[in-house]
């Protein structure tokens, strides 16, 4: 059942620069932590310096030789990933229970808001029932990991669009040892950072049925 009242405008913040990944993840649990009923949902897009993240269920197995590359134990769901340069890193801060959605819920819409985006690109993209993320020609471009405290969620997802995917190597991409990893580049040489997060801010507030609002 959906709430009686909805807040529908999301607030975006488009971060210039590479984010420090431990401090960014501070930011939004002290955002979340001081969320109150009427606080506006918030979509934070920017890009992470080199890290590998391994989420709460993360196990150390799956990083096989992270060499010089720094390693974050954080609190999302989800096993290890990397991100890095290249890579649009879109945050979801959202009231969960204010928006009527649960878990399993938001899940499907981020991945149905990426399989769309690609979709406007020319890209056939599908997601798997046993491994959260979407794929192309069974290769992950973009990958999820949640985390709810409260009622509201921070986190989100990571689309691969124009970065260095050899750290990918280093690791078993969230724990899946030999799978493969794509980005928009290869399959759209001359790709933009620029578009690719406006289809992005786009696709997300349609598949969350809120209004963005950019913030400056």
């Amino acid at each position: 059942m959906r709430p009686v009242s909805r807040q529908t405008r999301l607030l975006v913040r488009c971060l210039s620069g590479l984010q420090d990944y431990r401090q960014t993840w501070e930011s939004m649990r002290a955002f979340t932590d001081a969320r109150g009923p009427d606080t506006e949902d918030q979509l934070w897009l920017l890009e992470h310096p080199p890290v590998f993240t391994l989420g709460q269920a993360g196990r150390i197995e799956h990083l096989l030789d992270t060499g010089e590359i720094p390693v974050v134990h954080c609190d999302r769901g989800g096993q290890v990933t990397y991100h890095g340069p290249g890579q649009i890193i879109a945050y979801l801060l959202l009231d969960l229970r204010r928006n009527g959605l649960g878990v399993k819920r938001l899940v499907s819409l981020l991945e149905e808001s990426i399989v769309d985006l690609l979709a406007r690109c020319g890209i056939e993209a599908t997601v798997r029932a046993d491994a959260p993320g979407v794929y192309v020609a069974g290769a992950k471009i973009a990958s999820l990991g949640l985390r709810v405290r409260g009622g509201c969620s921070y986190h989100g997802l990571a689309l691969n669009v124009s970065m260095d995917l050899q750290p990918f190597h280093r690791i078993n991409p969230c724990g899946y040892p030999g799978l493969g990893v794509t980005q928009l580049s290869d399959l759209i040489p001359d790709v933009s950072l620029e578009t690719v997060r406006g289809l992005l801010i786009g696709e997300l507030a349609r598949a969350l049925v809120m209004r963005p609002s950019i913030l400056a």
